[in-house]
């Protein structure tokens, strides 16, 4: 039947005003009915897959820095605490509302992880339900609005972001990500200052929990395009110019944010990560998230930054992002869903895609949290609409269209989560986490090297921790930690000399270190190479004078060479930095004895 001319049909935003303007009571109540009973089949979806997390423990991967041995987050909120978030620029970030959500925390759970870990879940499920009344209030479309939050939910994914306490500033940022759809949307329904006011001061707040969220301004425009359709002729222009202040407020925040990472030494210089890599490795990314996306199989808590990508692996991915941009743009009137969907995921993608290096990661998957959104709306909109045209072909009824997509939806979710679950269990604790990355990757030198440390402090697996590390330098010979690691195992074992082999290779990245030197010469001395030892130890104390041990072992090293007199002369500045080291008295007293 032909709708009469000039007349809105419901799926346009005037006839959805007039449907909200007017509802029919009876559909009100159902309508009302069925988005709370969604909402809370998401947060027991959330509460399903990732209670478990309730039991996890800390993991050795930068939780020490933002809670375990962070004095200012171990006092809790207080007001001097407080002080120092908004003035830190400590791992590198400014991000004051995610050290005070880590002060709270504190404060209801102390130290117990469990509580840490129940606060980002609960954070995520008020994500899962936030983007579901976000897009039903923008498209009054219900189950396609359920699917997306569904799919976010429920990602393997996601996982990084929920279980990884550091990773807090994720959930975070992302319930203010939402909170400003939701305030925007408020504010297009009826403009006014205060409303706007509120839009700005949301988006600044998510700014200081994940400085991620500057790309917000510009898919706020992407849904004025759809579903809100205000990118009209004669709006244009007032609707662009409305996002300035928030793109400025952007800009701000960027600013702050290379600043404090250039301060805490994470961006990382074009001579280790050229900018033609760079690019390389980021159009492979967009492709290698989008792969994840569909089959999320050997997902890892980390992934080396290649050598070099192949000229045709970059040919072929940037011929894809092309092409699918190309579609993006053609089928903008027919499926703007899918125009939305995807320049959401390649927009939101670009602060975190390598371009700017930070760290020695070539992708991560807590970086897709909120980008997957665009590819979920895509997967659930251009879903439903292909599952309709194949079965209208074969002559199927509407009702059923929507049954056979919920059905197909319900089973994807349900795969997922169980994906989800098995992913989670990697995060229980740092052993586990590494394990899981060596497993995944062998040659992955991070995992490698992080393994052996972990397994290094027990003692019974001191032989699994030096196959584990000397793993990790065979692949990434200037590892320092993993080598300063092997020399400690081998001096236990008494087996200075490989010790010494690999206090040389520590010596050789940092030779102007006076601890490196240092223990080269011990072990050296150990070795029973005392004129080695000492022209290693006599560099240490010229670079650090002030070091009492190094001067103490360049010391001992001289007396046991028979150079007694410049040996007491050596014990005795130990005594005049430290009058009360007893050894270095004893060691003159000795020297000095009659023989």
């Amino acid at each position: 039947m032909t709708r009469p001319k000039g007349r809105p049909g419901r799926s346009s935003p005037e006839g959805r005003r007039r449907q909200a303007a007017n509802p029919d009571p009876v559909q009100a109540a159902k309508s009302r009915r069925r988005v709370l009973l969604i909402s809370c089949g998401l947060a027991a979806l959330v509460a399903f897959v990732y209670w478990p997390a309730a039991h996890f423990d800390f993991t050795a991967l930068d939780d020490a820095d933002y809670v375990v041995n962070n004095s200012a987050v171990r006092d809790g909120l207080t007001w001097h605490s407080i002080a120092w978030a908004w003035t830190t620029v400590y791992v590198a970030n400014w991000h004051p509302l995610t050290w005070m959500s880590h002060m709270l925390d504190v404060n209801f759970f102390g130290l117990w992880a469990g509580g840490h870990h129940i606060t980002s879940v609960v954070l995520h499920g008020a994500n899962s339900v936030l983007l579901f009344h976000v897009l039903h209030r923008m498209t009054r479309s219900t189950w396609r609005s359920a699917v997306v939050a569904a799919l976010f939910a429920v990602h393997p994914l996601h996982v990084e972001s929920v279980a990884w306490i550091a990773e807090r500033k994720d959930v975070l940022s992302g319930f203010f990500w939402m909170a400003t759809l939701w305030t925007y949307v408020s504010y297009v329904e009826r403009p006014s200052a205060a409303r706007y006011g509120s839009v700005a001061l949301v988006f600044a707040l998510g700014l200081a929990a994940k400085p991620m969220l500057v790309t917000l301004p510009f898919v706020l425009l992407l849904l004025d395009y759809w579903p809100l359709e205000r990118l009209t002729p004669p709006r244009t222009r007032s609707v662009v110019l409305e996002k300035v202040p928030l793109a400025l407020i952007a800009a701000a925040s960027s600013i702050v944010t290379i600043l404090a990472q250039r301060q805490g030494g994470a961006l990382r210089a074009v001579d280790i990560f050229p900018l033609p890599l760079r690019i390389a490795n980021a159009v492979e990314s967009y492709v290698l998230y989008l792969s994840s996306t569909i089959w999320p199989a050997k997902l890892s808590v980390f992934y080396p930054f290649p050598a070099a990508v192949p000229a045709g692996v970059v040919a072929a991915c940037a011929i894809a992002i092309v092409a699918i941009s190309a579609a993006a743009i053609v089928f903008a009137r027919r499926a703007p869903f899918l125009t939305v969907g995807w320049f959401w995921y390649l927009i939101t993608l670009l602060p975190v895609i390598g371009l700017v290096q930070v760290g020695a990661q070539a992708r991560a998957d807590r970086y897709t949290y909120l980008p997957l959104v665009g590819i979920f709306i895509v997967i659930s909109w251009g879903g439903r609409r292909a599952l309709a045209l194949l079965l209208s072909r074969v002559g199927a009824e509407p009702l059923k269209n929507n049954r056979t997509f919920g059905a197909i939806s319900a089973a994807l979710v349900v795969v997922l989560a169980i994906v989800s679950s098995v992913q989670l269990s990697a995060w229980r604790d740092g052993l586990s986490l590494w394990q899981h990355a060596v497993d995944v990757d062998p040659d992955n030198y991070r995992a490698q090297g992080a393994l052996g440390l972990l397994l290094k402090d027990d003692p019974h697996k001191h032989d699994e921790a030096i196959a584990h590390l000397e793993e990790a330098v065979r692949l990434r010979p200037d590892l320092w930690q993993a080598h300063s690691a092997l020399a400690d195992l081998f001096l236990e074992q008494g087996r200075a000399r490989d010790a010494v082999t690999h206090l040389t290779q520590v010596v050789g990245l940092f030779p102007a270190s006076p601890s490196a030197r240092t223990r080269l010469g011990e072990a050296l001395d150990k070795d029973g190479r005392p004129s080695e030892a000492l022209t290693q130890l006599q560099e240490a104390v010229r670079l650090a004078p002030r070091s009492e041990q190094s001067r103490f072992d360049l010391a001992s090293t001289l007396a046991s060479l028979g150079r007694t007199s410049d040996a007491v002369e050596q014990f005795a500045e130990v005594l005049r930095m430290n009058p009360g080291n007893q050894q270095a008295r004893s060691a003159i007293d000795a020297l000095r004895r009659p023989r």
